[in-house]
């Protein structure tokens, strides 16, 4: 299988999923802003010109989530996600879709506001609004978490590979976890990880 890939983006998740897994798989890396990702030829892979993409010999995949999904339904083998009749599998849905239903478009707005415009064009009160409404959507990871437990459904799952990175991302762009002890500690076991070193390593 084939993932296209660029660093520092929702990618990583597709590449986390194959370490994790331990499933071989080759990569193409892209660099943020690459010609060949608005190639006629790549968008007709992703035809939004972004990463990841999955070709799986016939079959082409994009979005992240849909990846984690498709990987773990075809070649998982019971690893990564709780069995459908499990207690667990009503929370591992919820967590896997929360990050991108919930929490990515607030890390987008602060990321396109802080890095990707420039100067003139930011607007402090779109971030503002952004932090506001991450900071909530943290808070509620922080309860589920505050109960003990490490993982967001039981063990460390697929829900962890989209929700987790979504955690990740919002750490590094400075959101605020004074009062989330338990998100920062959660953050501190997904970054600790082999299989997400390795990942973040491969671009």
């Amino acid at each position: 299988m084939l993932i296209h890939h660029a660093a520092n983006t929702r990618s990583v998740r597709a590449v986390w999923l194959f370490e994790e897994l331990g499933l071989p798989y080759d990569l193409k890396v892209y660099k943020l802003g690459d010609p060949a990702m608005r190639s006629p030829e790549y968008l007709k892979l992703h035809p939004l010109g972004r990463v990841p993409a999955l070709e799986d010999g016939d079959c082409t995949i994009f979005e992240s989530g849909a990846i984690v999904e498709y990987v773990l339904a075809r070649y998982g083998e019971g690893r990564l996600r709780p069995a459908i009749d499990a207690p667990e599998f009503p929370a591992y849905l919820q967590w896997l879709h929360y990050a991108e239903g919930m929490m990515m478009p607030e890390v987008n707005v602060i990321v396109v506001e802080t890095i990707f415009l420039p100067p003139e064009r930011r607007n402090a009160d779109n971030v503002a609004r952004a932090n506001k409404l991450l900071n909530r959507m943290l808070t509620a990871v922080e309860a589920t978490l505050a109960d003990g437990r490490e993982y967001l459904a039981g063990g460390f799952s697929g829900a962890d590979i989209m929700t987790g990175h979504a955690c990740i991302a919002a750490g590094r762009l400075k959101a605020d976890l004074s009062n989330k002890p338990h998100v920062a500690a959660y953050i501190g076991r997904l970054t600790e990880r082999p299989a997400y070193r390795r990942a973040v390593q491969a671009a």
